[in-house]
């Protein structure tokens, strides 16, 4: 019941980074720019920002089976749209359909965990449903370039179309809201009376703290995720294939500390805002260490860094239980949507701009077809995301401390 909306959620999230690894692929068959990468990347992330609080609300009066079927569905018709897409405007419409659809799946995992688990495994299962993302992300990652560099960026995307269509079939048919017998303390509640609820959460100060918080991490990790492979190949000389396997470095170490994050917070300290605090506090040093040492460490030791990154980034998992916390418990889906809702505007607001600044910067080099900028450019990008991380651990103080366990209260 976890594990098949899961599974879309592992192909939401391949979405996220796979414009980086197709960027000089989309370069030389449009005549784009990185600008325009950016835009796209960012395009998924606008539709999921717009969509997040609808598609919580929307789980919690529908359910979870109809609404993350039908979000898999769409999904997969807007990546065959970008398969097919002869111009510009048709490759923004298949992104977009794919955020759109990709809204849901994230909140119907954790609406899943929610109902068929423990509360007090929450904090776990929300760190092992940001694990199967970052799966997704690694697929993105090397396997996309090996896919892409077998059957072309099209191909590529016409195979996952078809395997999101497909999984979006088996949600449909197979996944049940509950457990037979255990009712929902939503069951039966008008949309209505969801989207009343949904004014409380909005109207919650502790629900900010973390929304904000994670605004400015997810800024920085996504674009990370997204300018990293042409960071690696324009300045060390490295093929698609091997910059994307380097720049999976942050994700093969999230498979390790995200789930490790949540279960010490659930388990061990039982605390929330004291791990996402120090977690934070310590990404902003591995960001000034990387920004001051661009271009010039080797490239093991760019792995390295990298590595690190990802294992201090864990930080974000803390962000879906606290929102549920402080929120009422009948509410999970629309508190964990809006708090949620922070890292993918941040994701949206900065990954066009960041581009439109790479191309300021761009000093006329091309390779195979493509722009190649100058690591004085990517410092730059890359100066800015430490800025966003500074200002995510700041935040990450006026968070509520909730001691793993619910802490809201009627008024």
């Amino acid at each position: 019941m976890w594990g098949i909306p899961a599974g879309l959620f592992f192909i939401a999230f391949f979405h996220r980074a796979a414009p980086g690894v197709i960027a000089k692929d989309l370069m030389q068959t449009f005549g784009v720019t990185g600008a325009f990468v950016g835009l796209l990347a960012s395009t998924y992330f606008y539709a999921y920002a717009a969509l997040m609080i609808p598609g919580g609300v929307l789980i919690d009066a529908y359910g979870v089976r109809r609404i993350v079927a039908a979000g898999g569905a769409v999904m997969g018709l807007g990546t065959l749209t970008m398969a097919g897409a002869t111009t510009t405007w048709l490759l923004l419409c298949g992104r977009l359909l794919v955020g759109a659809g990709a809204t849901v799946t994230f909140v119907g995992v954790l609406k899943m965990a929610s109902v068929w688990f423990a509360p007090a495994r929450f904090g776990t299962l929300s760190a092992l449903s940001a694990t199967v993302g970052v799966l997704g992300s690694l697929t993105s990652a090397a396997p996309l370039a090996w896919l892409v560099a077998t059957m072309g960026w099209r191909g590529a995307f016409a195979v996952v179309g078809a395997v999101t269509l497909g999984a979006a079939a088996v949600c449909a048919v197979a996944v049940r809201d509950r457990p037979a017998g255990l009712s929902d303390e939503n069951a039966g509640e008008s949309l209505r009376a969801v989207l009343r609820g949904m004014v409380h959460v909005v109207r919650n100060r502790h629900t900010w703290p973390p929304f904000l918080t994670f605004f400015f991490l997810y800024s920085a990790l996504g674009n990370l995720l997204l300018w990293s492979v042409p960071y690696l190949r324009d300045v060390y000389g490295l093929s698609t294939t091997s910059a994307a396997l380097y720049a999976s470095a942050p994700s093969f170490a999230l498979l390790i500390s995200a789930p490790l994050t949540g279960w010490i917070s659930d388990r061990v300290v039982q605390r929330r805002k004291t791990p996402y605090t120090m977690l934070t506090s310590a990404l902003v040093a591995l960001w000034v260490v990387f920004v001051s040492t661009l271009g010039a460490l080797p490239l093991a030791g760019v792995f390295t860094l990298f590595f690190a990154m990802g294992i201090f980034s864990a930080a974000f998992v803390l962000t879906w239980p606290i929102g549920r916390e402080v929120n009422p418990p009948h509410l999970a889906a629309v508190a964990v949507a809006v708090v949620n809702l922070g890292g993918f505007l941040g994701a949206a607001a900065t990954q066009g701009p960041l581009g439109a600044m790479l191309d300021a910067r761009w000093a006329g080099a091309v390779a195979g077809g493509a722009r190649a900028y100058p690591v004085d450019a990517y410092r730059a990008v890359f100066t800015a995301c430490a800025a966003f991380v500074f200002a995510a651990a700041l935040l990450s103080l006026l968070v509520r401390e909730t001691h793993a366990r619910n802490v809201w209260t009627p008024r």
